[in-house]
């Protein structure tokens, strides 16, 4: 028999996935010839904080072996609706939830998740199939120009291969004081490099002036670090990526500020006006939560050289996203929108401000948020987050993407690979969907060829780290492995977002040695063509700017443990992607029989005749065919 509820089949839900608000969706369940309900089946529905709701379902279908019962449900709140279904036989009451759903895989008995998201919602299309390229500015290239007006207590470094200082100084401070010089001059110079690369969209690390080499301790946001250069600066930089097609977004951090800025000033830097930490007659004074002035004060993880800000103090969200505000000021300086620095920690209240402020300016820029888990069903500080339902976030970096292709790749099951992909995707609206930033590497993680074949790092030591590479051996295995999770990157909806010198073969455990300058002229160049032609690949497939993705699965198995087929799918032609992980030749043979939804298989990238597939070591091959249901 048939199972009895399938999320991820279009017979059991009419729309995989989440809904748009306003739009029907048909819930069928199948229940054997053998039960005879009480009563008709009900859908249960809720949403947190409000009472159940009970929709009968009636009769639609006569097969074989079962009765399939339909109703129908037209969402009218945009929010995280949760539901299951329930009938009684004989006086017993029986559940159907998710441990009836997928069954093989773990799972627990909850609820199924059905998120609805606002009739409006849309997102940019300028990043709707394209590839991002992710930049630590010190780091990526020097252009030698001399900048002026450099602040004070800075160690500009001339050994650009050298390691990121990382131990404390005599007063056990790590200061994050040593600068490459890495500068906007510096990108600029390196465009024809990155469209080479087929990138369509750079996302800076912050550039706003800062004492530290990360940025992240905000000093002035209206003005560049000097380092990277000036204002105007910036401007051209985004002007001549836009010449190559490319777009640049910028990195805000508005949870928290530098104590050593303008706003805080905790160590009076700034001569032209009073910070918070110097007088409470400061016009900042009202950002921050003082516990014992001046010195004890609210910060970031207790980190006293970022103290947090009221985001909803009216004066600091007026200077972020008034009219005149941050937001506006860098929009038309020429940035495509913001990736929002820990935004589980941003308000509700904040978020939706920051959103109308920067659509106010064109909805053509965008907003994407950090967010580790699932950001469509997370709470933090106890609050239910509404990051991805219509008013807030575009769209969210995709670590539960990067944690699924490394886990498969090392090794993991090819199920629970698919699990975690399409838990993301049936959670998720799909105009969030389309512009999800996939990644293996970021600069908060190790690389992921360090992840991928390095040691285990999580227990050890920045001294550990330091110096640590791979051996040969370990990075010829590295790269493999690397290859094939650029491909799954590459390939899965969303847009794949390549950490600066991942493509170069750049090594680095954790912060800050996942920090290391780019190694000009010492690139594997094998790599960046293997990257280049994935991105030439991607661009020729339209189906990669949206619509639906589902795993190949035949009788409840993967075709094969080693290998993972997807498609992406789309009219009149669909794309099927295999990604073969192992260091085998992988055929699989009577590719028509065991794919009988599919018709019409054409060769499009690799392998494919006399109805067989095959796929080289850490390989992948992509078909065209023609679904038929």
């Amino acid at each position: 028999m048939k199972p009895i509820y399938d999320t991820w089949k279009l017979e059991y839900k009419s729309i995989f996935g989440a809904v748009r608000q306003f739009v029907t969706c048909r819930f069928s369940i199948r229940l054997s010839k053998e039960i005879r309900p009480d009563f008709p089946p009900v859908l249960v529905l809720f949403r947190t904080g409000f009472k159940e709701r009970f929709l009968p379902m009636s009769v639609t279908a006569e097969e074989e072996d079962c009765f399939v019962y339909s109703c129908d449900f037209t969402p009218r709140y945009s929010d995280v609706h949760y539901y299951y279904f329930s009938y009684t036989s004989g006086g017993m009451r029986h559940y159907i939830k998710k441990i009836n759903c997928h069954e093989g895989a773990e799972r627990d008995g909850g609820l199924f998740q059905l998120t609805v998201y606002a009739n409006d919602y849309e997102t940019p299309d300028f990043l709707k199939g394209g590839v991002m390229y992710q930049i630590f500015p010190d780091r990526f290239c020097k252009s030698g120009e001399v900048h002026e007006n450099i602040p004070d207590g800075r160690v500009l470094r001339e050994d650009w291969e050298g390691t990121p200082w990382y131990k404390p100084d005599h007063s056990g401070h790590v200061w994050n004081n040593d600068y490459f010089g890495g500068d906007f001059k510096g990108i600029q110079s390196k465009l024809g490099y990155l469209s080479d690369l087929g990138v369509t969209c750079i996302y800076l690390n912050p550039i706003f002036e800062s004492h530290e080499n990360h940025r992240y301790n905000t000093a002035d946001y209206m003005k560049a670090d000097p380092l990277l250069g000036t204002n105007d600066d910036f401007e051209e930089l985004c002007a001549e990526a836009k010449k190559y097609g490319i777009s640049v977004i910028l990195d805000g951090v508005f949870s928290h500020t530098g104590a050593d800025s303008r706003y805080f000033n905790k160590f009076g830097r700034y001569k032209d006006e009073q910070g918070a930490y110097q007088s409470k007659e400061s016009p900042y004074y009202d950002w921050y939560t003082f516990i014992n002035y001046p010195n004890e004060y609210e910060s970031w993880w207790g980190i006293d050289t970022l103290p947090n800000v009221l985001e909803n103090n009216d004066d600091y969200t007026e200077f972020i996203c008034g009219e005149d505000g941050v937001l506006h000021y860098w929009l038309s300086k020429g940035a495509a929108g913001f990736r929002l620095d820990v935004a589980d920690e941003l308000p509700d209240q904040f978020l939706n401000n920051l959103r109308k402020s920067v659509k106010s300016y064109s909805n053509d820029k965008i907003v994407i948020g950090e967010v580790w888990e699932d950001a469509s069903n997370k709470e933090s500080y106890g609050i239910k987050r509404r990051y991805l339902l219509g008013d807030q976030l575009d769209s969210v970096m995709n670590y539960p993407f990067r944690e699924a292709i490394i886990n498969f790749v090392k090794g993991g099951s090819a199920r629970d690979f698919i699990y975690s992909i399409m838990t993301i995707l049936e959670n998720y609206p799909q105009p969030s969907i389309d512009v999800l930033m996939n990644f293996v590497s970021t600069h908060d993680i190790e690389r992921a060829i360090n992840r991928l074949a390095g040691d285990y790092c999580d227990d050890k030591s920045k001294d550990w780290m330091a110096e640590r590479y791979l051996t040969d051996e370990q990075y010829r295995q590295g790269k493999n492995m690397l290859k094939v999770a650029m491909a799954l990157m590459f390939f899965l909806p969303g847009v794949p977002s390549i950490y600066y010198g991942d493509e170069a073969g750049l090594q680095g455990y954790k912060d800050p040695f996942n920090r290391r300058c780019y190694p000009w002229g010492k690139e594997d160049k094998e790599l960046i063509g293997y990257v280049s032609e994935l991105s030439r690949v991607r661009k020729s497939i339209p189906n990669m700017k949206s619509g639906r993705t589902y795993f190949v699965i035949n009788d409840g198995q993967t075709i094969d443990e080693r290998v993972v087929a997807f498609t992406r799918q789309g009219t009149p032609i669909d794309y099927l992607i295999f990604v073969n992980r192992s260091g085998d030749e992988v055929k699989i043979t009577e590719v028509s029989q065991k794919l009988r939804r599919f018709t019409d298989f054409q060769p499009f990238n690799g392998s494919y005749e006399n109805d067989c597939i095959t796929i080289q070591p850490y390989g992948y091959v992509v078909v065209t065919a023609r679904y038929v249901g």
